[in-house]
């Protein structure tokens, strides 16, 4: 009785592992895409609505959902309440959240990369920096998006599979 429940354990732990493994594939590129949708509208704000950065930062944090919005709020936050330049601010604010997302460290340089530029620019130079950005979290997403397709469910059997094994190799 006790084997027979010690390897039902083990094949829901190895199968739980299996669908977290997954399940971060799947947040990565959903990740991604919401950054893209939040610089998209960082771009309409500062072009369109002519709104200050903070400001911008502020309504986009409530507008997504975490760890996202967390990101832009404290930017936000950071930009209103201390002295600090617009780079340091969102690099703070991306390290942050940083360990809540499921992104990757080259998504990290092209983030940080963004905020080294952002607002030490007219509006133009601006809108063409959120587009080289988005450029570059396009091409991360469709890596993302490929790697998802490709080993999602092989994560998700994987997990089942070696659980098997395992029992099998015990009994």
């Amino acid at each position: 009785m006790v084997r027979v429940i010690g390897a039902i354990f083990i094949i829901f732990s190895t199968t739980w592992a299996g669908f977290e493994l997954s399940k971060r594939l799947s947040e990565r590129t959903r990740q991604l895409r919401m950054f893209r949708t939040a610089l998209q509208s960082l771009e309409a704000e500062i072009m369109y609505g002519h709104t200050p950065l903070h400001e911008a930062a502020r309504r986009l944090s409530t507008q997504m959902p975490k760890p996202i919005a967390t990101c832009f709020e404290q930017f936000s936050l950071r930009l209103t309440t201390m002295e600090t330049t617009v780079k340091c601010a969102w690099e703070e604010s991306l390290q942050e959240i940083w360990k809540l997302t499921s992104l990757k460290r080259s998504e990290y340089e092209i983030l940080v990369q963004f905020g080294e530029t952002l607002g030490k620019h007219d509006r133009m130079t601006e809108q063409k920096q959120i587009i080289l950005t988005l450029t570059h979290l396009e091409r991360e997403e469709e890596d993302a998006r490929d790697k998802q397709q490709r080993y999602e469910k092989m994560m998700k059997s994987l997990g089942f599979l070696s659980g098997l094994l395992v029992v099998i190799l015990l009994l």
